[in-house]
Order: C-alpha cells, then structure tokens, then sequence
C-alpha cells in the first residue's frame, strides 16, 4: 500500500494491475495550477492528453517526474468532469510521511506530472447514499459533479466522515448542490448541525431508513471493510455496494 492508503482512500488501492505482458500507456501533463482546498488538501489541475477519457470515480497512477521520484507511482482520482478541457486531482497532503504526497506539497504551476491509464471499480449505478471518509470523497466528486449538472441529483445523500469542521473538502461546494442531502459526521469535535462521533452499525441503523438501495463507501481501508460488513448486517444487498476493491 502507498503511504497514502493508511489514512485515506483518495488514493486507491494498488493492486489493480493489467495483463501480464501489457505495457502500461503512460501520459505527460503538465500543472496548470495549483490551488488550496482546505489546510491541508489542493487541487492541481493539469493539461489533458488528446483523446484522454475516464468514468467519474475512476483513479490513475500519478509519478510527479522530479530527481528521485520518478520510479514512485502513486494511485490518485480524477475529480474533473469527463467532459473538461483539463483534468484535476484533488489530493491531500502528508508532509510527515517523507514520500509523494510531501513533495506534492511543494509542486507549483509548470511540474509535470506522468499517469497511466484510468482504472477502477467505484462506479455510479444511480442515486443512492455516498459515505466517505476523509478523502475518501475524492472519486465522489467527479460523480457527484456530473450528477449536478445533469440536474440529477434528487435521491442522493453523501454522509462524510471527518475528524474536524476544517478537514471537510468541497465543504461550500457539496453543501451548495440542489438535491444532495448532505450530513457531516466529525469524530473529534462537537459543532453545531452536525453529527458527533464515528459512523459505524449503531450510527447507520439509526440514520439510513432504507437499506434497498445502492451504497457508495470510500475512506481508509478500515473503515470501508466496517461500513460494508455493516451495510450487509443490516439488509441492503452486497451487489449494491460500491466500494473499491
């Protein structure tokens, strides 16, 4: 696992490999911008390779291509549209980890970075409830995104998970969508319209009305294996939970 994986699912599992034999495609793009998210999350949107396409909730492997790092890949999701000119990633940063995320922290306008092509198992199979955790609601904003501006997003509901108010990604954003029914759930802090402590079977039983319908889990590996025995434990159908395997 990345040092990534140990906090965080923005990052996605590794072991995702192709055929044996087949040469990974790998592009050049370079940072058009660099942005704050929160005070410890950017955005870096980048140039897009002609002909370039995902599916909302898919991830690449990203290598920044700097002197020591370029044998360093690291899985991160796209949190652009489809359909934009540029791509953007949405990453949080892990400057004690003495790795990628550390040396993202300082990437500026002009680095370029290396990806592969786009992979992945969280895809949207219609509205349902998204629970993320911490970055976790990384490959969800690009679906999310594409549900706004579709005009689709009645009968969603995103329960996200953070220690603290200031860790909360997108958080205006999220909040703003028409027809997202938004929760916040902080396992370190007491605040005012949101929810106190971890989400887990208890919590989920007594917040989730319907269990017939999809689920969307992303966060630390932990967490996502909690939520999904859960999720089971309580009726809804294991083919109608998403998550990344």
């Amino acid at each position: 696992m990345s040092e990534h994986m140990n906090d965080v699912a923005g990052d996605l599992s590794q072991d995702h490999g192709e055929p044996d034999g087949e040469k990974k495609s790998r592009f050049e793009v370079d940072v058009l911008a660099v942005s704050p998210v929160t005070h410890d999350v950017r955005a870096f949107r980048t140039t897009r390779p002609d002909g370039f396409t995902f599916t909302p909730g898919q991830a690449t492997d990203l290598t920044l291509l700097r002197d020591g790092w370029r044998d360093e890949e690291r899985p991160f999701t796209f949190t652009s549209l489809p359909d934009d000119p540029e791509l953007e990633f949405t990453i949080k940063l892990y400057p004690s980890h003495d790795g990628v995320t550390e040396q993202l922290g300082t990437v500026e306008e002009g680095a370029t970075f290396e990806i592969g092509a786009p992979w992945g198992t969280i895809e949207y199979k219609g509205p349902g409830v998204f629970i993320a955790g911490g970055a976790g609601i990384t490959p969800f904003l690009s679906i999310l995104r594409a549900q706004a501006q579709a005009g689709s997003l009645d009968g969603h509901r995103l329960v996200f998970a953070n220690a603290h108010e200031r860790d909360i990604i997108c958080r205006d954003e999220l909040e703003g969508y028409a027809g997202l029914d938004v929760t916040h759930v902080l396992s370190d802090e007491n605040v005012g319209g949101m929810q106190h402590g971890r989400i887990d079977k208890n919590w989920l039983a007594a917040h989730v009305t319907d269990f017939d319908q999809a689920f969307y889990v992303c966060g630390p590996p932990a967490m996502v294996e909690d939520i999904t025995s859960a999720l089971k434990e309580l009726g809804a159908d294991p083919e109608g939970i998403n998550f990344e395997e």
